[in-house]
């Protein structure tokens, strides 16, 4: 479970300085690193997750179509490859995007983070975990600004990413 999952902690920098686990990331709020993947299908959509029920973050919340915590040791690559499996029980070709320094400022306040995230061009067929996700939707960025408008529930990251990278209109 992640609870005992050791995290790299960063400078501002992104460069290693240490290690911690999970709980000690979040309780003295260091820097660490996460990698995201967008999937689109054929037709230009972007695959949402909607994430479980059970998790204790942002539950019943949009997310990117991929996401988790860079291990201790992993590249953001092999994050995003490893979470793309455990997600989605399948893997794909994955290109680099971009990397972003994220500070938090609604739920985690003043905790601060890398995001590398990864594109995709993939229509499935997916096998979804259920543990970790309730379902995934194939959108258009259109819709997916109208859901952002009618105060449906997003991930924080996921808004981010969705600002800075494709305009989407996020307050």
């Amino acid at each position: 479970s992640e609870i005992m999952e050791f995290l790299d902690v960063v400078d501002e920098n992104d460069e290693i300085v240490g290690k911690a686990s999970y709980n000690e990331i979040y309780e003295r709020l260091l820097v660490h690193r996460i990698a995201h993947v967008l999937i689109f299908n054929g037709g230009g959509e972007m695959l949402l997750q909607l994430r479980s029920k059970h998790k204790n973050f942002c539950p019943l919340h949009w997310g990117t179509s991929v996401g988790g915590h860079v291990r201790s040791g992993e590249s953001y690559e092999e994050a995003a490859e490893r979470e793309f499996e455990e997600e989605l029980g399948t893997s794909t070709d994955i290109t680099f995007l971009r990397k972003d320094f994220y500070v938090d400022d609604k739920f985690n306040i003043g905790l601060k983070k890398f995001l590398g995230t990864f594109t995709a061009t993939f229509n499935g067929p997916f096998k979804i975990n259920s543990e970790e996700v309730e379902k995934i939707e194939f959108l258009s960025l259109d819709k997916i600004q109208d859901m952002i408008n009618n105060d449906e529930k997003f991930h924080p990251e996921l808004l981010f990413i969705l600002n800075k990278q494709f305009g989407v209109k996020v307050d």
